[in-house]
């Protein structure tokens, strides 16, 4: 019986860095709509780095196929976007002068709690009207530090299946040397 050389990508959507990346797409969008003004180039350039945070996590889960290398690639360009999104959120913050919710603020224990929560996944949609700029900036620059932490996981993951099962080529060539020992072995 042969082994195949190919992996089977999983299912993206199940992964829980890319249910939170759906999320900060979704808030990114509302938000730019709502709290920017019309032809701002900030808002299309929001829009597409929450896009490709997201994005890249399924092409790369699809790549990932034949190629661990472009998996690795892809879910580090997601990482990187997500982190240009970031200095967006703060910069909005900061030259409006709104608070950036860090340890010291007292919100801040609730909402990192409420963005590690399953409800957030059910109620965010519901929610986004009844936010504030301040409140929605501070809950996405929450989820785009828990993506980092779930992204940084998944490379290292990633990173220990490519070091465990190698690449396509040296797999290809592993199942090539088995099927001529299989044959040869037949004769």
């Amino acid at each position: 019986m042969y082994q195949t050389f190919l992996s089977s990508p999983g299912d993206y959507r199940k992964l829980r860095v890319y249910q939170v990346t759906t999320v900060i797409y979704d808030l990114t969008y509302y938000f730019t709509q709502h709290y920017l003004q019309r032809g701002d180039r900030t808002i299309d350039q929001m829009v597409q780095a929450a896009r490709s945070g997201k994005q890249n996590i399924i092409e790369g889960n699809e790549a990932a196929t034949t190629s661990l290398e472009s998996n690795i690639k892809l879910t580090n360009v997601a990482r990187a976007s997500l982190a240009e999104l970031l200095t967006d959120y703060e910069d909005y913050l900061r030259v409006r002068n709104l608070p950036l919710w860090d340890a010291t603020h007292p919100r801040y224990e609730r909402i990192r709690s409420y963005a590690r929560s399953e409800e957030l996944q059910q109620e965010y949609q519901a929610l986004m009207p009844r936010l504030t700029a301040e409140e929605l900036c501070n809950l996405t620059i929450t989820l785009i530090h828990q993506a980092d932490y779930l992204l940084g996981r998944l490379l290292k993951s990633q990173q220990n299946r490519f070091l465990e099962e190698g690449g396509i080529r040296e797999r290809m060539s592993k199942e090539r040397r088995e099927a001529r020992r299989r044959g040869s072995d037949r004769n």
